[in-house]
C-alpha cells in the first residue's frame, strides 16, 4: 500500500466487518486509502466512494485504478447531500472525519443517507479528534442521528478515536 495506514481506518474497516458481496458507500473518501483497504476484502461486492473535492476524487481512483477496473470500486465527487443521484441503496454506509455530522445539524445529510440504505443496513461514522473530546462527539454525533430516527450506538476506541453506529430506522 506504501504509506502507513492510520488507525482510524484500520479501525474502520474492522467495525465495518467487510462481506465479499457487500455493497458499500464510503462518504467523503478522501485519497481512498479505506477504498483500497475495502476492495481487498470484496469478491463481487463494489464500494462507491464519494468526496466533495474534485482533487481527492483524483487520488482516490489514482489509487485505486485497478479495484475500479475490476469493477469494486467507483468514485464520484458529490456532496452528501447529492448523493441520492447515486441510484443505489447500499448494505454499508461510512464516513472518516466527515465534520459536518459533528459540527452543525446534518439535516439535509441524514434524510439522503438513510435513504441510501437498504433494509437493515448499518451507518457508520469515525471521528478521530485531536486532544480528545471522543466522549463530546459521540454524543453530539448520537444526538442528530437519534433526531433522524436511528438508534445510535458508540464504540470509543480511545480518548480521541470515536465510531457512531446505527441501522436503518424502519
Amino acid at each position: 500500500m506504501g504509506l502507513t495506514v492510520p488507525e482510524r481506518l484500520r479501525w474502520a474497516v474492522e467495525i465495518l466487518a467487510v462481506r465479499p458481496d457487500d455493497r458499500i458507500l464510503e462518504l467523503g473518501c478522501g485519497p481512498g486509502m479505506a477504498v483500497q483497504l475495502v476492495c481487498a476484502r470484496l469478491d463481487s461486492g463494489q464500494i462507491t466512494a464519494i468526496d466533495r473535492s474534485p482533487t481527492a476524487i483524483e487520488r482516490a481512483q489514482r489509487r485505486n485504478a485497478e479495484p475500479a477496473r475490476a469493477g469494486k470500486a467507483r468514485f464520484a465527487c458529490l456532496e452528501v447531500a447529492a448523493a441520492g443521484s447515486l441510484g443505489a441503496r447500499f448494505d454499508k454506509v461510512f464516513a472518516v472525519n466527515v465534520n459536518l455530522f459533528w459540527t452543525r445539524r446534518p439535516d439535509a445529510e441524514l434524510p439522503v443517507v438513510k435513504a441510501l440504505l437498504r433494509s437493515d443496513a448499518s451507518l457508520h461514522l469515525f471521528f478521530e479528534t485531536p486532544g480528545g473530546g471522543a466522549h463530546r462527539v459521540a454524543r453530539t454525533v448520537a444526538a442528530a442521528l437519534t433526531g433522524h430516527g436511528f438508534a445510535p450506538t458508540t464504540a470509543i476506541r480511545s480518548e480521541s478515536l470515536v465510531c457512531v453506529s446505527a441501522r436503518r430506522p424502519s
